[in-house]
């Protein structure tokens, strides 16, 4: 079906940064804003995840949102390769896929061999990318995400909550609502949404 590179500045939150196909990217895109899924588990554990029935009863128990949303789109299989070596986690590769099932021994290893290779371009002068991870990043990473951690900041200030906290209210109003993460992030900066917590903790829009 396709496949999708998410990225971290410092090991840490995955962001989305390629995708070849609308639902690989809007899937993506969803992980980040949920904090669920295969590769987010791939990138906390330094290993393959490899999702081979996301209908499926562990999917489900497992990452219940997430899992969820992909059957809804049509997606079975997610197989998720970490990007990097050692300490140095970059980020993962994720390819997605329609039918269920496990990969093959031969398709496994050509995921570890592209994250791998992955791995290398991101680090090699030759081919004009910087060593310097962070300018890597920079250049890659869209405007939008920016905007994602200034609204995060501004939440936290707002609600006097830690900027952790702020990003997963910010992650469950975009949930919620079934807009992406970035749109939430430009309307809170733009000050046409509010987030509070009320006393049951649930979030609300004010005008």
């Amino acid at each position: 079906m396709g496949a999708g590179l998410s990225m971290t500045r410092d090991g840490g939150v995955l962001e989305p940064l390629l995708a070849t196909d609308p639902v690989v990217g809007e899937l993506d895109e969803l992980q980040f804003s949920l904090g669920e899924g295969p590769s987010c588990d791939a990138m906390a554990l330094g290993s393959p995840v490899l999702g081979s029935d996301l209908a499926g009863v562990a999917a489900g128990r497992r990452w219940p949102a997430f899992a969820s949303a992909a059957t809804e789109r049509g997606v079975r299989g997610l197989f998720v390769f970490p990007v990097g070596a050692g300490a140095a986690k970059l980020g993962v590769l994720s390819v997605y896929r329609r039918q269920a099932g496990p990969l093959r021994p031969a398709q496994a290893t050509d995921g570890l061999v592209f994250a791998d290779a992955v791995f290398v371009l991101s680090l090699d002068h030759r081919h004009g990318i910087s060593a310097d991870l962070d300018e890597v990043i920079d250049t890659a990473f869209t405007a939008r995400r920016a905007e994602v951690h200034q609204a995060a900041g501004l939440v936290a200030a707002q609600q006097s909550i830690s900027v952790t906290n702020a990003l997963a209210r910010l992650r469950a109003h975009a949930y919620s609502s079934g807009l992406p993460l970035h749109r939430i992030a430009a309307a809170v900066m733009a000050g046409s949404l509010r987030l509070d917590s009320d006393h049951d903790g649930q979030m609300k829009e004010e005008d």
